[in-house]
């Protein structure tokens, strides 16, 4: 059995959004034998725009029930059948967010005839439910409201499990109304004892197939995702015309990916994400930390559309160390400068952020407000005043002192040692990883035979690629380096 169901909702976030039609029509393989449908009262303002486009007003919902009052319709409706909408996606996160505030997990298999559609009918100008219908002869009354969805998505589906291998071919561009109906015709005459019409081997393995794959984007092949190696490295995702869309990484790149696929949509853009990916390849790293880095890199050079974190490609602020003439440390946070050979400490994305940073640095080590540029005055620091200053600001707390809790401030901020190089496992038994960070900056990575031996930092230099330092990537390899990583060794220099 299956229960094809189409929503109206106040828009396309799950997390917020609420349902404002439910439409369910119970199919047994052969036809419709149930149906339910029933606006809902979101309890929440329905926006202009979503009334425009559904004709589902606020005055039209005011007096309908909540959706804990047809809750238990719903389950019942739809216990033991395979949740089947178009762009399943969408439908099913609205409805379990719907029941987990209810405090109620609901799960289905899900199907999904948008995938079911572009394995069946190839060659459609477009699977939209209203261009699909148009084009294939199916009436679609009511666009945009629940019932007439989800009656048209129903009559779909009913002829999709008639399709057969002869019919399965459809020329581009083709009247595909005609082949439909003669496609009804050919529905298989096998019979169970009781005498209704059993489904044959190849609709019974065209749904499997298409329950099995119903969460994956429409366009990406279930061949193309059993291809995806099981090991460490980036991973592009592409749309139609090619272009890199998302960058990610992953110790096991198929299972990262799965797990990409399988969690419920947030949002109707979280949705278009995954329907625009058309295909995906890979780079392989070995190494956790160069794939890592490699991403950050990716991001920041190709900006995908759908990758928002690690964008940023310039760190204009930071926070900076000098020695006053009495001997005092001061850490300072100040506008970064390509034309300054001084390197910051950690860059950071304005000084607004810096400034807060190291707000946060004084307070934790209890260092002086006024030798970090945090306080502006003659005389001593307002933490003095309040006893958080122990007078380095007035001469009282020698240099000695205070310098050391400044150098913990900085080991907090900053790798342990100047120079090292990070040693990992490379894409081969017979390879090894690089990373390089010389004097407190990131230097690049690169590949060597697992027989490659160095014996002076200028070994390292001539095998690293060159990748630029930034905030992003300092925060990647001190979070790194935290942890002990299998086949994993740090050489310190100096």
């Amino acid at each position: 059995m299956y229960a094809i169901i189409d929503l109206e909702t106040t828009g396309g976030q799950p997390t917020q959004d609420r349902i404002t039609e439910i439409a369910i029509y119970i199919h047994d393989g052969e036809k419709i034998v149930d149906e339910y449908a029933t606006l809902l009262n979101p309890g929440r303002a329905i926006p202009p725009f979503i009334s425009q486009l559904t004709g589902i007003t606020n005055d039209m919902v005011s007096d309908a029930p909540k959706f804990h009052e047809v809750a238990r319709k719903v389950v019942e409706m739809t216990e033991g059948c395979v949740f089947v909408a178009h762009n399943v996606r969408f439908d099913y996160s609205f409805l379990k967010k719907e029941f987990a505030d209810l405090g109620y997990n609901y799960s289905r298999k899900t199907l999904c005839t948008v995938r079911l559609s572009r394995s069946l009918i190839p060659g459609q100008p477009s699977y939209s439910l209203g261009k699909l219908c148009q084009n294939i002869g199916i009436p679609l009354e009511n666009r945009h409201r629940a019932a007439g969805d989800a009656h048209a998505t129903a009559v779909l589906f009913g002829r999709l499990l008639k399709i057969t291998t002869e019919s399965e071919n459809l020329p581009h561009g083709q009247d595909t109304s005609h082949t439909l109906s003669r496609v009804d015709a050919l529905a298989p005459a096998g019979r169970r004892p009781d005498g209704t019409k059993a489904p044959s081997p190849k609709r019974v393995a065209a749904v499997q197939s298409a329950i099995k794959e119903a969460l994956m984007p429409p366009l990406v092949s279930a061949a193309l995702v059993a291809s995806l190696p099981q090991a460490t490295g980036v991973y592009y995702f592409h749309n139609e015309a090619g272009e890199v869309i998302y960058v990610g990484k992953s110790i096991n790149i198929y299972k990262r990916i799965q797990q990409h696929f399988a969690v419920d949509v947030k949002s109707r853009k979280s949705l278009e994400f995954k329907n625009s990916i058309a295909d995906i390849t890979w780079e392989l790293t070995g190494s956790e930390l160069v794939a890592l880095l490699y991403e950050s890199h990716l991001i920041k050079l190709m900006k995908p559309a759908y990758n928002r974190a690690q964008r940023r490609s310039v760190f204009p602020a930071g926070i900076y160390l000098r020695v006053d003439e009495q001997g005092y440390k001061r850490l300072a946070y100040g506008r970064a400068d390509a034309r300054n050979a001084e390197i910051p400490i950690i860059a950071l994305g304005n000084q607004y952020k810096a400034q807060g940073f190291l707000y946060h640095k004084v307070a934790k080590h209890n260092l002086c407000q006024k030798l970090c540029g945090l306080y502006k005055t003659q005389g001593a620091c307002f933490d003095y005043q309040v006893h958080h200053c122990q007078g380095a600001c007035v001469g009282l707390e020698p240099p000695e002192s205070y310098n050391l809790r400044v150098d913990e401030a900085i080991d907090s901020i900053s790798y342990e040692h100047e120079t090292f190089v990070v040693i990992g496992e490379g894409r081969t038994e017979l390879e090894k990883t690089i990373v390089l960070v010389e004097n407190g900056s990131y230097r690049g990575f690169g590949y060597v035979d697992e027989t490659f031996t160095a014996r002076k930092l200028a070994d390292f230099r001539d095998v690293i690629k060159p990748y630029n330092d930034n905030k992003d990537i300092q925060q990647i390899i001190r979070l790194h380096l935290r942890t002990k990583h299998k086949g994993e060794r740090v050489k310190v220099f100096g």
